[in-house]
């Protein structure tokens, strides 16, 4: 317990808890009742900083750097997840002029 940084120790851990699960039902509320794609992207961002949040927390009370190493891997996962849908998504904005996830079934045949 003495290896906590005094900057960690100050907030108890269930207060991270509380934190994290509250953005996480959040975020999973915004994906299932929003119709937005960008809203809906936004939401999924939420969803995995607040499980970002939750492991950095859980890796700063257990003194282990392997939850910090999992964040970096989500991290670069949200960040390529962004890049590549950000992309499907403006080019069909382009062609629909809406990002209306009900409109988006012209992906299927």
């Amino acid at each position: 317990m003495n290896d906590i940084p005094e900057v960690i120790r100050t907030i108890p851990l269930n207060y991270y808890l509380y934190f994290s699960t509250a953005l996480f039902c959040i975020g999973i509320i915004g994906v299932l009742t929003r119709r937005n794609a960008i809203i809906i992207f936004m939401c999924i961002e939420l969803m995995l900083n607040s499980v970002n949040l939750l492991l950095t927390a859980f890796s700063s009370y257990r003194s282990d750097p392997n939850g910090q190493i999992f964040v970096f891997f989500i991290m670069a996962v949200a960040a390529a997840e962004v890049a590549v849908g950000l992309a499907i998504i403006v080019m069909i904005y382009r062609n629909v002029r809406s990002t209306d996830i009900n409109i988006l079934n012209k992906l299927k045949w």
